[in-house]
Order: structure tokens, then C-alpha cells, then sequence
């Protein structure tokens, strides 16, 4: 049974390398996934928040290449910079599937990462969207899956030297579910990681996509509490990736200013809890 597949990725002030690297690994997946008649047709869609058009377009050229007919590729652009959650609202709310994957373009995809998550999917019909194993670049276990955060939390993560978060190891690694197994899947996940999101489409659309007034961070947590008042969310251990990003904490004041005002509306909506 092959179901379809629409796939959003947002770049602004990319690498080309990178996402080369991840356009390529994601089709490649495809290609496995319709060849073991998982995945039907499939549509990626690239959407640009600034003016990269003449950089893109090349790389697309190079990824239908090595792709079949059934998938197509798409490149939305001259809408500006509006954010993350609403850049990949401009696909959500465009078209129509049964699966949807929301994808960060410093993302390496596993060959079988999306037969293994859709199948899952099929079989698995109380799930509504599932997250991966996650490794960095550097090999080492990422966690994509979240229990629902404290204040103190995001400064340990994001602020406090590595002496003061080695101190607060345990707590940090149960708000970040490192005691789930790496072999049996789990239909137990508060939160997922927006890195890579596997939805079903339906459920997407019912939810109205991610809440616009997140510019960036915290959208996916907003997400996925949104999520679960319409069903599970999973962790798929067989369905991995690589994840070359870094700690946004850590990436200058502009983005610590944004963190902050995120957080704020998160906590706001979602009710307060500082430690």
C-alpha cells in the first residue's frame, strides 16, 4: 500500500553544501521508499525566505535527475522572510496528502527513513506524526523528543557553562527522554523536534499548520502539544537522521532576543513552570 507524500524544507542564509547534501539523502530515501511501493507520488517543495532562486534551481535540476517521474519539485519563493512556522504554512495549506514531512535543510536522511516511517504510519493508525533517531554530525545521540519544559531547563541548555549542566545531567536528560529505548518504538512523546517531523497530512491541515505568530523557535513545541489533543505522537528508533544544526541558544543576540520572545508566547499559552 503507497500513500503520498508532501515534503516542505525553509532555507534562508543556507549552506549550499549542506543542503545539497540533504536534498540529495532526502531522494535517495524516496527512491527507496517507492521501490518498496511504501510511497506513491511524492512532491518536495523548497521554500525560500529570501532570494536564493538562482542558487536553488541547480540543485533541484540535480535531484530530479536522479529521481522518478513520480516525484516533482518545487521552488516557492519572493514572499520575503516570514518566518518558519509560516513558510512551511505556504505548503501545509497548498496541498494535499496523506503524509507530511517538515524538514530542516541541515538534515541527512537515512536511505530507509521514510519506508520505515511510513509503514509505521499504516500500521500504526492512533500515531499522527512521528519523530527519528537522531545523531549530529559528529555521530553522537541527539534527542528529538522532549518532556514539557521548565524555564530553568532552557538556561541550563542554552547558558550554563558545561561544569554547571554536568551538575544537572539527570534533569536535563529526562526533559530530554534519554531513557527511551533505542530499539521499541514509543507512542508516549510530549514533544518532537521540528528538525524533522513526519505528519499525517489530514491532521496537519486540521490543526491550521504551525501557529504564525512564532517567527522562529518553539512553533514545533507549540505543534506538537497542539497535536496530541488529535492523537499520539511516536518515536521511531529504525527511522534516523543526522542532524548537523547547532544550539540556537548559542548563535548571537539576535537569536538569543528571538528565543526569548518565543519562549515567552510558549509559556504564555501553554502555562508557566520555571522549574
Amino acid at each position: 500500500m503507497s500513500g503520498q507524500l508532501t515534503v516542505s524544507l525553509v532555507v534562508y542564509g543556507f549552506d549550499e553544501a549542506v543542503l545539497s547534501d540533504t536534498l540529495l539523502s532526502l531522494c535517495h530515501a524516496v527512491n527507496v521508499a517507492q521501490d518498496e511501493k511504501v510511497l506513491g507520488a511524492v512532491n518536495i517543495n523548497v521554500v525560500d525566505n529570501a532570494d536564493h532562486a538562482a542558487a536553488l534551481e541547480p540543485l533541484l535540476r540535480r535531484c530530479s535527475e536522479m529521481s522518478s517521474d513520480t516525484v516533482g519539485f518545487d521552488i516557492i519563493s519572493g514572499h520575503g522572510n516570514i518566518g518558519y512556522g509560516q513558510a512551511h504554512n505556504l505548503v501545509i495549506h497548498g496541498t494535499d496528502s496523506e503524509y507530511h514531512l517538515i524538514l530542516n535543510p541541515d538534515v541527512i536522511v537515512d536511505p530507509r527513513a521514510l519506508s520505515e516511517g511510513i509503514r509505521y504510519l499504516q500500521q500504526t493508525p492512533a500515531v499522527v506524526a512521528l519523530s527519528p533517531a537522531i545523531a549530529d554530525g559528529k555521530g553522537a545521540s541527539e534527542s528529538g523528543c522532549k518532556r514539557y519544559p521548565s524555564v530553568l531547563d532552557f538556561v541550563l541548555r542554552g547558558f550554563a557553562p558545561a561544569w554547571l549542566r554536568q551538575r544537572f545531567r539527570t534533569r536535563l536528560q529526562h526533559y530530554e527522554m534519554r531513557d527511551l529505548s533505542a530499539d521499541v518504538a514509543c507512542t508516549d512523546i510530549p514533544i518532537i523536534s521540528g528538525c524533522f517531523m513526519l505528519f499525517r497530512h489530514p491532521v496537519l491541515r486540521q490543526l491550521g499548520g504551525f501557529d504564525s505568530r512564532y517567527f522562529l523557535y518553539f512553533e514545533d513545541f507549540d505543534l506538537s502539544i497542539r497535536a496530541r489533543e488529535l492523537g499520539a505522537l511516536g518515536f521511531l528508533p529504525q527511522m534516523k537522521i543526522t542532524h548537523l544544526g547547532g544550539n540556537s541558544a548559542r548563535k548571537g543576540l539576535r537569536h538569543i532576543l528571538m528565543f526569548g520572545r518565543s519562549a515567552f508566547r510558549f509559556f504564555s499559552g501553554h502555562g508557566w513552570r520555571w522549574i
